[in-house]
């Protein structure tokens, strides 16, 4: 019983002096219930929205401050024409446009019934079917607030159109977020164990006197990486579109080369996880545990950005596929050129070279 006492107690003072193994005890458990506390949710939050008020009277300025003061939304911007609509659309900010028609409040008045046009951004389906549902239920209330004081009922009907998914088909939204998942845990993946093999089989020592400078022995292993992976991504678009129905409204050359330039930012994130990493076992832990949650939590993939907290958000900022999943519903979906991608672009590219620069410099160390 002693010894078993003891062999318990060594066990525990192991434990205890081990960063490592307190991190996955406590620190993992608790991230994964803080994230999904905070992000799974039905709600929305902070949505930018544009409004297109051809009346200007004071039933549309009631219910646009309404709208906006419900904490739900935010006004991007007063559109002048319905010629503004598809352009913010493709910006990708703004989530929905609401129009009030001319001589709204007389022909409310004189009719008892006018209409409200609403269009909203369905790309992202279940986003857009709960800011519809928002938005018709706050104009809902007011018109409620409106009837108590006279003896005739008004209306207002609300008049919804989604545009980029106009039969709401899920797999729009899925199979980007998908891709983006697939493609960043596959190649940072087999990237990730490359290095740390060589360690471990003690072949590492053969690397470090070659004449190979760091860049080429991180290129070498990386290239056949890359192209395997592209062929991957090649594979997932032609199944998007041909099983799944999903369309490519852009240019196709455009979509593999932004598919090509974030397969080689995982391969330098994988690559970077592979030289800090001693053993396959914790380059594959760490490729798993640190891309997989992110991806389908902070990505923007399954829950809507807008609804996370402050500091969740700006983490995601952070997270390689929130941008890829921008890039591909703009080019699949909405049919954008290069002009609308520039910026997750050029996000992608820093991040790549971040994970470059790191692996030669931790590289460089272990050659000393």
């Amino acid at each position: 019983m002693k010894k078993f006492i003891g062999f318990v107690k060594k066990e525990f003072f192991h434990i205890i002096r081990d960063r490592k193994t307190l991190l996955v005890l406590f620190g993992i458990p608790i991230a994964q219930l803080l994230i999904f506390g905070y992000v799974v949710t039905n709600e929305i939050k902070d949505v930018k929205i544009a409004i297109l008020d051809q009346s200007k009277d004071n039933v549309t300025i009631e219910i646009s401050n309404k709208i906006i003061s419900s904490g739900y939304f935010i006004l991007e911007k007063n559109l002048n024409s319905v010629k503004e609509i598809e352009n913010i659309f493709k910006k990708g900010d703004v989530r929905e446009v609401v129009i009030f028609e001319p001589d709204f409040a007389k022909k409310l008045e004189k009719y008892g019934t006018v209409k409200v046009q609403i269009i909203a951004d369905a790309s992202d389906a279940n986003t857009a079917n709960l800011i519809v549902n928002y938005t018709n239920g706050i104009i809902r209330n007011y018109m409620n607030s409106k009837n108590h004081n006279t003896q005739l009922p008004l209306q207002i009907i609300p008049e919804v159109r989604m545009v980029y998914n106009e039969s709401m088909k899920g797999v729009y939204m899925f199979v980007p977020g998908t891709m983006a998942m697939i493609l960043i845990l596959i190649s940072a993946m087999m990237t990730s164990v490359s290095i740390a093999r060589e360690k471990e089989m003690g072949t590492i020592e053969v690397l470090l006197v070659s004449p190979l400078k760091p860049i080429e022995i991180i290129v070498g292993k990386v290239v056949i990486y890359v192209l395997l992976s592209f062929l991957d991504a090649v594979v997932i678009i032609a199944l998007g579109n041909l099983v799944f129905g999903m369309p490519i409204r852009g240019s196709i050359w455009l979509l593999l080369a932004e598919s090509f330039l974030y397969i080689s930012m995982a391969m330098s994130l994988g690559i970077f996880i592979s030289i800090v990493s001693k053993t396959q076992q914790s380059a594959m832990f760490i490729s798993l545990f640190a891309l997989m949650l992110p991806t389908i939590l902070l990505s923007g993939f399954i829950f809507p950005i807008e609804n996370m907290p402050v500091v969740l958000q700006w983490l995601s900022a952070i997270m390689p596929p929130r941008w890829f999943i921008v890039i591909i519903k703009n080019i699949m979906l909405k049919g954008t050129g290069f002009a609308y991608v520039w910026k997750e672009t050029l996000i992608l590219f820093a991040i790549m070279t971040v994970f470059i620069v790191l692996s030669i410099k931790k590289f460089k160390i272990r050659l000393e």
